[in-house]
């Protein structure tokens, strides 16, 4: 194990491709058909049932509509194609779903599938960078382990910025320890892991660079060649990460404020105070200006915050273990084993290395996500998911390998046991889901267990045999949580994976469509846009605690996440809070009226909250403005504007959305003046179950 792989020859043109096909020499000859069996089978489960979550999170799919239809809301990340707000993110997750869109028209499958590839491309990736140096046994447990993540399973099926993060931090990962084999091409892959750091920020901001310190520190440490050469090759990674990344920065700033949309999250239009305030600094000490229930410090006492309990066991409780945590504790086991078994390899060996780059991001990104006293919601922990099937596939391959001393075959035994007591556990908070599966896991990882613990002294076919009854012990779990996973819709802002009625919040404001009503979904793969999924609400809790990912002192109840009368304006927003949470259920007879004439106007329609405006702005495939941005807090329009809009003749209605858009009807600031100046100014009349003021007509 302290020995690194050679580094395959130079290959070209159709040497490159015979030898993909035909695998590397040290492979056995299943390993090529195993790896592209994992691949297709990855597709295939999350592909299933794609359709049955419509649009998912309305709020990225309108941005991606807009992109779709705009080259200028495409690079912004605008919410509508008149540019009026972007995301509260940067970009890059929207332009492969917008890219898709324009080419093949709007609808589920055109905004989802590209997820998905980013699923399978995380697989064959983390693949890749375990096989190179533990083998393609060790390449398959990773990649199984991975596409069996529950969370992972939810979130390259949904359209969030977090599969594309996965993708590219999983690619930065195995760039570095490409970098860590030295020779004259490793400061291009330490570069290149650079770039990939540097799109991750285009796509969710800081988080991407919470992994960058322990990766930084293991090259500088571990790789080969002086230390004047490894602070060189850091600098030139430093270099290709700014330049990936400023670039589309540094336009958006420098671009005049007046001729590109309003930066959505910002209280003052700047890109700069969006990724350090609310989506930076504002996530780790819960100061959030702009954030859903305010902009106030941290609150709830020690070991807990307005977005749930803090602290070492969150990864474990009944909201997130669920998610992410079946193989966690085994992950962290197998770590410690692998240190132990390469302790004294010399200092530039890549077995050790590949550990410290896996364990480091793995432990630094739990230590983040635990403490983290602003938002946090259970899918965040998708980034968890790479680092814990490394750790799996290598951890059990050096184990295996070394089982026939006891202190290896009794760490394999510990790691079987302890994952089935876990899983047995987690599955435990579900009694009614599959009862007969708790204790079947159970069962099999306490024999797996035994048989581990003598696998160094039996037979090999024994000892095999063990091991594959531990691995499906540990996925068992996971896999039949995958597996209600896909088999129902998610939409909304906020959803969880696992079986419907599971513990914690299930999806506060994230409807799930039971029994994969598909056909009842918005925007099926014809790209019409037509109907809406009869989702049920999954976030009350009980003892009326709120759930996991939402502030304390939210109100209860009330929020099931269907469309419903709401006082104030008058109703047809999307789901609760006022269409925060979900957007808009579009009637006939609303959607005709704001197709009439559509064409004479720059907005059919305004309305608060990026929810509301997204339902709109879907069902019609024309601009909706949402009046400030996703939970309508942002300062844009000022009421200055938005009457100049409104007498250039660019805005044809306004759409009342009810109560809980940020503090009262219309949210809070020049949101509500503009809410009261229309109601006041305008007549209002009854579209379906929308209330609409005709911005043409005056009282």
């Amino acid at each position: 194990m302290t020995t690194p792989n050679p580094a395959a020859p130079a290959a070209r043109g159709s040497d490159r491709l015979a030898r993909f096909w035909r695998g590397r020499t040290e492979d056995a000859p299943w390993a090529r058909p195993a790896f592209l069996g994992l691949l297709a089978a990855t597709g295939l489960l999350y592909l299933w049932n794609l359709s049955a979550s419509g649009y998912a999170n309305s709020f990225y799919s309108a941005a991606v509509q807009a992109g779709g239809e705009s080259w200028k809301a495409f690079f912004f990340g605008s919410l509508d194609a008149a540019n009026a707000i972007t995301v509260d993110k940067p970009p890059a997750a929207l332009w492969p779903m917008a890219l898709s869109v324009r080419l093949f028209g709007l609808g589920s499958w055109q905004i989802l599938v590209p997820e998905v590839l980013m699923g399978v491309a995380s697989v064959g990736v983390l693949y890749a960078a375990v096989r190179r140096r533990f083998g393609a046994g060790a390449g398959l447990i990773a990649g199984l382990v991975l596409a069996l993540t529950p969370v992972a399973a939810l979130m390259f099926r949904f359209n969030n910025p977090d599969a594309l993060l996965a993708l590219l931090m999983t690619v930065a990962a195995y760039g570095v320890l490409r970098a860590l084999e030295g020779g004259p091409g490793a400061v291009k892959w330490l570069m290149g892991a650079g770039v990939a750091f540097g799109f991750a920020f285009l796509a969710k901001t800081l988080q991407a660079f919470l992994i960058l310190p322990p990766l930084a520190l293991v090259y500088a440490v571990c790789a080969p060649g002086g230390l004047g050469r490894r602070i060189r090759d850091l600098a030139l990674a430093g270099l290709a990460l700014l330049v990936s990344a400023g670039w589309w920065v540094a336009l958006v700033e420098l671009w005049p404020a007046s001729s590109r949309p309003y930066v959505g999250g910002s209280q003052n239009n700047s890109f700069l105070e969006l990724t350090f305030g609310y989506n930076g600094l504002g996530r780790i000490n819960g100061n959030e200006t702009g954030s859903v229930g305010g902009g106030g410090g941290p609150g709830g006492g020690a070991g807990g915050g307005r977005w749930g309990e803090t602290g070492i066991g969150r990864m474990f409780n009944d909201a997130v273990g669920g998610q992410i945590s079946w193989l966690l504790p085994a992950a962290l086991l197998l770590l410690v084993a692998g240190l132990v078994v390469t302790r004294r390899a010399p200092r530039t060996d890549t077995a050790r290395s590949a550990f410290l780059v896996w364990g480091g991001a793995l432990l630094i990104t739990l230590a983040v996500f635990s403490f983290m006293a602003g938002i946090f919601h259970e899918y965040y922990t998708i980034a968890l998911a790479p680092y814990v099937a490394a750790l799996v596939g290598m951890g059990a391959s050096v184990l295996w390998e070394e089982r026939t001393r006891f202190a290896a075959s009794a760490a394999l035994a510990v790691t079987a046991a302890v994952t089935a007591w876990w899983a047995w556990t987690l599955l435990g908070r579900t009694p009614d889901w599959l009862p007969w599966l708790r204790w079947t896991v159970l069962v099999a990882g306490a024999v797996a267990a035994l048989g581990l613990l003598v696998s160094g002294r039996v037979d090999r076919r024994l000892g095999l045999a063990a091991a594959g009854l531990g691995l499906a012990a540990g996925l068992a779990g996971p896999f039949a949580y995958t597996l209600a996973t896909v088999d129902t819709g998610h939409q909304g802002s906020i959803v969880t994976a696992g079986p419907s009625g599971g513990p914690g919040p299930g999806g506060f404001g994230g409807r799930r469509a039971e029994g994969g009503q598909g056909d009842q979904m918005p925007g099926g793969f014809d790209g019409q846009g037509q109907g809406q999924g009869q989702g049920q609400s999954q976030g009350r809790m009980p003892g009326g605690t709120p759930p996991q990912g939402m502030p304390q002192g939210m109100p209860q109840g009330g929020f099931q996440g269907s469309r419903g009368e709401r006082p104030g304006l008058g109703g047809g927003g999307g789901g609760g809070m006022g269409g925060l949470l979900n957007g808009a259920n579009v009637g006939a007879e609303a959607k005709a009226a704001l197709l009439k004439d559509a064409g004479s106007y720059t907005w059919v329609a305004a309305t608060v909250g990026a929810q509301n405006a997204a339902g709109y702005q879907l069902a019609t495939e024309k601009p909706v403005m949402a009046i400030g941005g996703f939970n309508g807090s942002d300062p844009s329009p000022a009421l200055a504007q938005f009457k100049q809009y409104v007498a250039e003749g660019k805005v044809h209605y306004f759409i009342g959305s009810g109560e809980g858009n940020g503090g009262g009807p219309g949210g809070p600031g020049g949101n509500s003046e503009i809410s009261t100046w229309v109601a006041a100014t305008f007549e209002k009349a009854t579209v379906g179950s929308a209330t609409f003021y005709d911005l043409t007509k005056e009282k």
